[in-house]
């Protein structure tokens, strides 16, 4: 998420520390302190963002960068009229009252000229420990110490959009923090469009919203595409008259970045072809609490195109779980903008998990893929994808295999047998734990 941000703004990781992916510090080079509160507000990975003034392997090295810092650059804040704190932060290991006030005190050398303020400080100054990741093999000095002064910290956007509070909510609505980390992933910006092929509830277009883009998405389900049948909320039988998309971002504000939410069948797109959309933020159907469904029958032979159209009902068949990643990583291919970004969730067995699984695509470049832990043998992992090659007619029906595209024969995708069996194994491990 903060790479995808970084990007997006302008600003890059120091050259100056290696990325420790298990460090809950990091130092960033950002052009600008205007930049720096930007990014914390609207990150949801970060906790707070600091001006950095030192840093070290150890007290003393962290004193020497102190005392190597720009003067002039600390005296805006310890000017004699103005108020502070000092506040101790130590990850991984607890410190006593005595022990934070002995660290506090060796900062005497620091030309603090205002006075402290415990409850209501102009200026705030951390002093950050880390002692690692083990819990049971907890060092006696921190690995490494940084000292800055405090900028921005966001927490509240989680909070203001939770779905416990939302109007129209599923069974698989997406928790705000997931959605609001999608939207950053997929680097959304104001007067993006942004669309959801499975958009049910419209959870994703929310966080998208937010940020300022124009939302819509299809949804082959029509009741919840229109807020009809049965209730998700307890106690609650039925949904009520205003229970759809359009009121859940009217309930935020965002009403006048909503487009339109269409009931259509991801696996026949009915767009016109041509670059639409900016991002496309979604998160396919497993099979398991909402069903993999498209239209058309198992044993259909009868072209589409020499069916009548008008007042038919198509039946639905089940979609297969590598079909669905597969059209859904050519849609993006032929409707993302250039750079644009396909953000979305895959379903994995770990015992069985490699990446060769992941799907591919010859105009699709993988940026990211982060794990979410769902259970000790399953979970999913949100995969980044950028378009980064024009579509062609060639690329109308590949995946990869061993390095090389090949052309997609249907079921007799490698992938095939392994997905076919994800969502029977996470079922029952689902029902497992419900016993």
């Amino acid at each position: 998420e903060i790479k995808s941000l970084l990007s997006l703004s302008g600003g890059q990781f120091s050259g100056e520390q290696e990325i420790r992916v298990n460090s809950p510090f990091w130092i960033l080079n950002i052009p600008s302190e205007e930049m720096a509160r930007g990014l914390m507000k609207r990150t949801v990975c970060a906790k707070s963002i600091f001006e950095l003034w030192g840093h070290g392997r150890s007290a003393g090295e962290l004193y020497a960068s102190l005392k190597n810092y720009p003067v002039d650059k600390m005296l805006p804040y310890l000017q004699s009229d103005s108020t502070y704190k000092v506040h101790i932060h130590t990850f991984n290991k607890t410190l006593t009252q005595a022990q934070k006030i002995k660290k506090i005190d060796a900062l005497e050398f620091l030309p603090f000229k205002g006075k402290v303020n415990l409850k209501k400080p102009e200026h705030i100054f951390w002093i950050l420990e880390d002692y690692g990741m083990d819990p049971n093999n907890v060092p006696e000095e921190p690995f490494h110490l940084y000292f800055g002064r405090w900028v921005h910290g966001q927490r509240e956007l989680i909070e203001s959009y939770s779905v416990k509070k939302r109007h129209f909510i599923g069974n698989t609505s997406m928790d705000a923090c997931l959605s609001f980390i999608m939207a950053n992933h997929g680097r959304v910006k104001p007067n993006d469009v942004v669309y959801d092929p499975f958009v049910g509830t419209g959870g994703l277009l929310i966080s998208s919203a937010h940020f300022g883009a124009y939302v819509c998405g299809t949804d082959i389900d029509y009741n919840t595409i229109h807020g009809l049948g049965k209730a998700t909320r307890k106690n609650q039988k039925w949904r009520g008259p205003d229970e759809n998309i359009r009121a859940n971002l009217r309930q935020y504000g965002l009403e006048k970045y909503y487009l339109d939410a269409l009931v259509s069948d991801s696996s026949r797109p009915i767009w016109r072809k041509g670059m639409l959309f900016d991002a496309i933020i979604t998160d396919p159907p497993y099979g398991i609490r909402e069903a993999t469904r498209r239209t058309g029958s198992q044993k259909e032979t009868v072209k589409t195109a020499e069916r009548s159209t008008e007042n038919h009902v198509f039946v639905s068949s089940s979609y297969h779980l590598s079909d669905i990643f597969f059209d859904l990583l050519k849609f993006a291919a032929e409707y993302l903008v250039m750079g644009g970004r396909l953000v979305y969730w895959l379903p994995i067995y770990r015992p069985e998990y490699t990446e060769e699984i992941i799907p591919c695509h010859p105009c699709l470049k993988l940026i990211s893929n982060s794990e979410q832990m769902l259970s000790s043998h399953t979970s999913r992992r949100l995969i980044t994808m950028e378009k980064v090659k024009e579509f062609k007619d060639q690329d109308q029906n590949s995946y990869l295999l061993d390095g090389q595209y090949m052309p997609y024969r249907g079921h007799n995708s490698f992938r095939e047998k392994y997905f076919s069996g994800v969502t029977k194994r996470i079922a029952k491990e689902e029902k497992d734990n419900q016993k």
